[in-house]
C-alpha cells in the first residue's frame, strides 16, 4: 500500500510521500514523488498502485515532456498530458494485467504552477486519466491508505492554514497512518512549493530523524484525552448502579 499526500494552501503546496513498497513477504524501498519542470515553472507527481504501471506512464510522460513541454504553460495542460500516457499504458496493459488477476489501479497526485496559472494547482487523476482539481473548501487528497490519516486533517485542515502547520499535520497524518498499517513507513519524502520563489524544495526523512516528534505527540495525545470531561461517563455508572439495585428488588408477593 501507499500514503501520498498533498495539501495545498494560500502559501502554497505540501507534498509527503513515503516509499515502503512490499511484495509477498518481502519489504523495499522506493521513490513515490518525482520532480519535473520546463522553462515554464514546476510541478511535483505522486502515484499509488502498481509499480509497473507508474513506471511506465512516468517514463512516456517524460519522453513527452522532452518534446512538447514548452507548450505546457497551465498545470491543466500536463496534467491533461499525464492523464493521455496513463491512458496509453493502460490500453497496452490493462488486459494483460487483468489475466493475471491485477487491477490497473494507479492514482496520481499532480501540484505546482505554471506561467500561465493565477495560482498554484493541485490535482487527482483517477487511474482512467481523468482528473479533478483540489479546490479550497478541502484543500488536500491523499492516494493509498487514507482511512487513518484523513480525520485529522478534516479536523485542522485549512486553505488558510500555514505551510508549516500543514507540513505539521500532514507529518502527523502520516504517522497515525504508519502506527496503525504495517505497509506503510519511513522513509518519507517531503517538497514544499513556495509560488512566491517558483522553487520546489525537497527533502527525505528517516524514522530517527522524527522519532521525538511521533513521541511527542503520542504523549500530548494521551494527555489531552484526559483532560476531556467524564460527567457524560459517570451518568453511564449511575445507570449501572441502579440497574444492579433492580435485580435485587424482590418482586411483592
Amino acid at each position: 500500500m501507499t500514503y501520498c499526500l498533498g495539501i495545498r494552501v494560500k502559501e502554497g503546496l505540501v507534498a509527503i510521500a513515503d516509499t515502503r513498497i512490499t511484495s509477498g513477504t518481502e519489504t523495499t524501498t522506493a521513490k513515490k514523488i518525482s520532480l519535473h519542470s520546463n522553462q515554464h515553472g514546476s510541478l511535483f507527481l505522486m502515484t499509488s498502485g502498481l509499480r509497473s504501471i507508474r513506471d511506465k506512464a512516468i517514463a512516456y510522460f517524460e519522453e513527452v515532456l522532452e518534446t512538447e513541454g514548452p507548450e505546457y504553460t497551465k498545470m491543466y495542460n500536463v496534467v491533461n498530458a499525464f492523464g493521455s500516457q496513463l491512458r496509453r499504458v493502460a490500453a497496452e496493459d490493462k488486459e494483460p494485467l487483468a489475466a493475471s488477476g491485477l487491477s490497473f489501479n494507479l492514482y496520481t497526485i499532480v501540484g505546482g504552477k505554471l506561467a500561465q496559472d493565477k495560482e498554484h494547482k493541485l490535482y487527482l487523476l483517477y487511474p482512467e486519466g481523468n482528473w479533478i482539481e483540489i479546490g479550497t473548501g478541502a484543500p488536500f487528497t491523499i492516494i493509498g491508505n487514507s482511512g487513518y490519516g484523513k480525520p485529522i486533517l478534516n479536523r485542522t485542515i485549512k486553505y488558510d492554514s500555514s505551510i508549516r502547520f500543514a507540513l505539521k499535520t500532514g507529518f502527523l497524518s502520516f504517522d497515525s497512518t504508519r502506527v496503525s498499517a504495517n505497509d506503510v513507513g519511513f522513509p518519507i519524502d517531503v517538497v514544499i512549493y513556495k509560488p512566491e520563489t517558483g522553487e520546489m524544495i525537497e527533502k527525505r526523512y528517516e524514522e530517527s530523524d522524527l522519532k521525538d516528534i511521533s513521541s511527542k505527540w503520542g504523549a500530548a495525545l494521551s494527555s489531552i484525552i484526559r483532560e476531556i470531561p467524564e460527567d457524560w461517563i459517570d451518568e453511564i455508572n449511575e445507570l449501572s448502579e441502579h440497574s444492579n439495585q433492580e435485580q435485587f428488588i424482590s418482586p411483592q408477593q
